[in-house]
């Protein structure tokens, strides 16, 4: 007898998602109790207070991982050996590097040597009277952080958008090279629309893994979700209480945001088979 076939999602057609089921279960749980007690309440109000800074970090570092990944993506498929090789050496390095590192990396010593370069070019200006030179200190912690997200995820995005680019047919590009097609138009109109189906789903897998890893601006200060929750456990010794409500946060960001996306993906699909 045949075992039954895995439906779009993961998940056999006759498998139902209690492992959802119980996690509403346990955030409808946790719900009542912050509402009821008062220190998960306060410790609740307190952490969330960093929910603003960790959206804004994710959206903003993700966005400019795309941009910077697409073009590393089509420095890659580039007809120049010079360009292709610049491409292969920016991924791989950048992939070899953790994200902590990478982070500390930007912050204390690519943030002081950008602040140099540009003291140096606005040298004139200043000798002029017209623009004074910036300090260290007046490069914002954060964009430092969303700096180091950009530079650490476009490596794995490049790689995603050249594995879908890559999927799209040659005799379809070929075609629309005949009929007089510009590059760019090859790739706004044949190209992109066919490739973004192999490169949704681990776009969207990376989006998510960012919302995570943004906890880790916290190391230098930025009040994000995990900031916050370490600035009220240090000062109240309530770690359980603190720590139980951060990883509550986050499992609704993430969770909530893959199932979001897991529809979108079957939506596209969807289309694509009408």
């Amino acid at each position: 007898m045949l075992a039954p076939q895995p439906a779009p999602g993961g998940h056999s057609k006759g498998d139902y998602p209690w492992w959802l089921v119980a996690l509403v279960v346990v955030g409808i749980i946790l719900a009542v109790v912050i509402v009821t007690n008062d220190i998960y309440a306060q410790v609740f109000r307190t952490v969330f207070n960093g929910v603003g800074i960790t959206i804004f970090v994710t959206l903003v570092g993700f966005a400019l991982a795309i941009i910077l990944g697409l073009g590393i993506a089509l420095l890659g498929l580039s007809d120049s050996v010079i360009l292709r090789q610049i491409s292969r050496f920016y991924v791989e390095v950048i992939r070899g590097v953790p994200m902590l590192v990478l982070l500390f990396y930007v912050a204390f010593v690519g943030a002081p040597a950008i602040v140099a370069a540009y003291n140096v070019i606005i040298t004139p200006l200043v000798r002029a009277g017209l623009a004074e030179p910036i300090m260290v200190r007046d490069f914002s912690l954060m964009w430092r952080a969303i700096i180091a997200l950009m530079i650490g995820y476009s490596s794995f995005i490049a790689e995603v958008f050249r594995a879908g680019i890559q999927s799209v047919d040659h005799g379809q590009i070929e075609a629309a090279k005949a009929l007089g097609l510009s590059r760019y138009h090859r790739f706004r109109l044949v190209v992109f629309p066919q490739a973004i189906k192999v490169i949704f789903p681990p776009l969207s897998n990376d989006f998510v893994a960012m919302v995570k890893d943004s906890s880790l601006v916290s190391v230098l200060g930025v009040s994000d979700i995990t900031q916050m929750g370490k600035i009220y456990a240090s000062g109240s010794f309530r770690f359980f209480e603190t720590y139980s409500i951060v990883t509550y946060i986050y499992l609704i960001l993430t969770i909530g945001l893959s199932l979001a996306l897991r529809q979108v993906e079957k939506r596209m699909r969807g289309k694509d088979r009408r």
